[in-house]
């Protein structure tokens, strides 16, 4: 995203662009990489509620609100280009609220791995966490990621 000092994301937030909606998938090399031919769309309001849900100390990756997501909406998968994009949606629309804040920084990639596309990039984020008691550590050299020590330790259960 670029220009976010710019956008309005809470109103983003609650637009839910005509879903939820399930889509049959017919693309072959899709449904054997997610296993299943119906994709859940959830609005981005249904990320916040659920990064809502995570107590301080916790966390909660992309992975498991869209298995979560997916489940409760009988559908095989969900879809991730969406997930990712209202995922930040929702950081973003906490960071410009004063109040009803979204813990969006306890919610990391699949892997462990901090957003660098959440307000202030990693450093916000990574002191958050830090603050919370996680240990945050670096993978690579040229390409640097910062990831949560032993996150599935400290992951929720949806």
């Amino acid at each position: 995203m670029a220009n976010e000092n710019k956008k309005d994301f809470n109103a983003m937030l609650k637009n839910n662009k005509d879903m939820p909606k399930i889509q049959i998938v017919k693309d072959e090399k899709t449904r054997k990489k997610y296993g299943g031919n119906k994709m859940f769309f959830a609005p981005p309001l249904y990320y916040d509620k659920l990064m809502k849900k995570v107590p301080k100390g916790k966390l909660i990756t992309v992975g498991q609100m869209r298995d979560y997501l997916a489940k409760k909406n009988n559908a095989d998968f969900t879809d991730p280009m969406t997930a990712g994009i209202f995922v930040n949606i929702a950081a973003w629309a906490s960071y410009q609220r004063n109040t009803d804040i979204t813990p969006y920084w306890r919610t990391l990639k699949s892997d462990g791995e901090l957003n660098v596309k959440y307000p202030e990039a990693i450093e916000l984020q990574k002191r958050l966490l830090e603050e919370e008691g996680h240990t945050i550590i670096t993978k690579g050299t040229k390409n640097i990621k910062y990831y949560v020590k032993d996150f599935e330790k400290s992951l929720v259960e949806l």
